[in-house]
């Protein structure tokens, strides 16, 4: 990876175990038929789960590039979070995402009858929730 921002989403990419540090559902880097067919989920339900890189920061505030300040994110999260005027800062974002998700109207009901069991109990990093 050539550039310093793909760097870092794949670094993050790997702390956060392949998960989105928002929503905590598997995302994919760059082989989006092997996610699906591994998964046995659509592709028009499975690009939403494309992994960017997050500025937690916004660049458009001065957030800079660096690893403090990139995280993982799939798509969706990304750009809602960027969407409109709005731009809450990630701690906001996380629970809003979170009690999206309690309700089943974050994702596609086929995303989260297939993730579901993922995301139950576990942080953004794949790990047990304590």
């Amino acid at each position: 990876m050539a550039n310093t921002l793909a760097r870092r989403r794949h670094s993050a990419y790997l702390v956060q175990l392949g998960r989105c540090y928002y929503c905590g559902l598997p995302m994919w880097e760059d082989d989006l038929e092997s996610f699906c067919r591994a998964r046995k989920i659509e592709h028009c339900h499975a690009e939403r789960l494309q992994c960017t890189a997050e500025h937690l920061h916004a660049k458009q505030d001065g957030g800079l590039d660096t690893v403090e300040n990139i995280v993982a994110a799939c798509i969706h999260c990304n750009h809602s979070r960027h969407s409109g005027n709005q731009n809450p800062n990630p701690g906001e974002y996380s629970r809003f995402v979170r009690e999206e998700l309690r309700r089943g109207s974050w994702h596609c009901p086929d995303l989260l009858t297939a993730f579901g069991a993922l995301l139950a109990g576990h942080n953004r990093q794949g790990q047990v929730a304590s």
